[in-house]
Order: structure tokens, then sequence, then C-alpha cells
């Protein structure tokens, strides 16, 4: 757990499904507290965890879910940033620095040799913020949604 003076650090945990929710759908991924209860236990075995920046009155400032796998084609597990996203009032605070700095920390110690954090094209200023942070773009990711 890291803190300073504006917030503190923590992994989320299911009584945070509320606020979690909150900010996804922030992100422009709506979802309900009820939806991430059900997921949480499948979610956190496939190997994800996720790290909150709580403000000093206990609200949620900031969200960062990560992911560790291991890919046939690197010799070291692969960290993936899946979502970042901090609340509209907490943004140019350092909320999302802190965030990005505690998952490089969590996959360095997991032994990653690769971090990757995906943003949608659109997300101009998310672009910015990563390579103001040292991320470079490195590729495209294309997607499809699948119907059953």
């Amino acid at each position: 757990m890291a803190t300073d003076q504006l917030m503190t650090l923590r992994d989320a945990e299911p009584a945070d499904a509320p606020e979690l929710a909150r900010l996804l759908t922030l992100l422009g991924h709506p979802t309900d507290a009820a939806s991430i209860t059900t997921k949480w236990s499948a979610w956190r075995e496939a190997g994800n965890t996720a790290i909150v920046a709580v403000g000093a009155n206990g609200s949620l400032l900031g969200l960062a879910t990560l992911h560790t796998m291991i890919v046939l084609h690197r010799t070291k597990p692969l960290g993936r940033i899946t979502a970042l996203v901090v609340d509209e009032p907490a943004r140019g605070r350092g909320v999302g620095r802190a965030l990005v700095a505690a998952a490089e920390q969590r996959f360095v110690r997991a032994g990653c040799g690769l971090l990757e954090v995906t943003s949608n094209l659109r997300r101009a200023d998310a672009h910015a913020f990563y390579e103001h942070l040292e991320y470079e773009r490195s590729s495209y990711r294309f997607s499809k949604v699948l119907t059953t």
C-alpha cells in the first residue's frame, strides 16, 4: 500500500464493486456492481487484479485493472493494464501516474518482461499521458464482436 497526503493505493476488493462500476462506466464500459460481484472470483482466478486510489474521504479516485499472462512468443510473462481510469475531479493530480507506477512495480515483481496498455483510438489525451510516461506506440490492435 502506498500513501501520500491525497490518496492511498490498495488492492481492489469485492466490496468496492459499486465504485468500480462507476469508474468503469465513466471510462466508457457501462457495468454495474452486481455484474462485477458475479465475475469477481473467476476474474481473479484468471490472473487479474486491480489497484485503486482511495481519496482522503474514502471515495475511489481511480482504478487500474491488471492482467499477467504467459505467452509462447516471449521469454518472460507479459503484463497488461486492461483498464485505467481516474475520476474527473481527480484528474491532473497524479492519480493516474501513481496507478501506472504501482502497476509497473507489480509487473516487475511478477517477473514480466513487457508491460502493455491499450487505449481507444479516440482517446488522444490518454495517448499523450502514456507517451509522457515513456510508453511508445508499438502495434495495432484489432477487435471483432463475437456473437453466439
